[in-house]
């Protein structure tokens, strides 16, 4: 064991030095997590509480180390309630994004993989529907089902269960068309529902001049574990968004690409 003394503190173990490190990588991977939305309120007021804490507690300052421990006590309690709804989409996000290592998942539901109708020819029919959509400008927001269950979205609109083909996918986001608002919610070769309301971020930290359909698609990507694919009405560009990162004025093929590589 290697111990140092440093200042007369008290001796520094090599346990210690590992015990920092995890507790540092820790931090850094929730920092990562929860930058650019509410909950960094959250974090920063807990670091600078327990910092302070810890100073009051190794330098014998018992009075503020008495005021600390109250107000961690109770301030604590009244952070978890003021900020619920940013603790709740945290946690939402901890459960959905949570993965194992990419190519042992993909063997592990290699079986899986196999019984799903996830075929080129559904993949094509997307590829082309956004395509056409792109060309005429027309305004459209698929979200592709994964692993997770998406039943709280397909609720929030009208239940279709058929068959996807271009021609179909074009036609509910036509603009006269009374399913045209809202989200479709898809899953390999099935379209799901349409007009779904999904969630909207919150993060600070993206393009203020992007529009509600961005928006929305993000903030679904960060809650619920799907990609979600947005033609735009302005510009016509196709972009998609997973985990809460969007992917601007992407090409058909690079489109088929990403659907095949999150295997929607």
């Amino acid at each position: 064991m290697i111990e140092l003394a440093i200042l007369g503190l008290p001796a520094l173990r090599l346990v210690d030095v590992f015990d920092i490190a995890i507790v540092a990588i820790l931090a850094y991977t929730i920092y990562r997590m929860a930058r650019g939305t509410n909950v960094m309120i959250i974090f920063w007021a807990l670091i600078i509480l327990l910092l302070a804490w810890r100073v009051a507690d190794t330098l014998g300052m018992r009075l503020l180390g008495a005021i600390l421990s109250a107000v961690a006590s109770v301030g604590l309690i009244a952070l978890v309630v003021i900020f619920q709804p940013e603790i709740r989409k945290f946690l939402l996000f901890l459960g959905t994004k949570t993965q194992l290592d990419e190519s042992l998942w993909k063997r592990l539901q290699f079986w899986r993989r196999q019984q799903q109708s996830k075929s080129t020819s559904s993949y094509e029919a997307y590829v082309n529907a956004c395509m056409h959509m792109a060309q005429s400008k027309t305004g459209a927001l698929i979200v592709f089902k994964r692993q997770n269950s998406v039943d709280e979205l397909i609720n929030t609109g009208e239940r279709i269960d058929a068959l996807a083909s271009s021609a179909l996918i074009e036609a509910l986001f036509f603009k006269n068309s009374p399913l045209h608002d809202g989200a479709v919610i898809a899953h390999g070769s099935q379209l799901l529902a349409a007009r779904c309301i999904l969630p909207v971020t919150s993060r600070l930290d993206i393009d203020p001049n992007l529009g509600l359909r961005h928006r929305s698609a993000i903030g679904v990507t960060e809650q619920l574990d799907v990609l979600s694919v947005i033609v735009s009405e302005e510009t016509g560009a196709i972009s998609y968004a997973i985990g809460g990162t969007i992917h601007h004025d992407i090409s058909p093929v690079e489109l088929r690409q990403a659907l095949e590589k999150y295997e929607c």
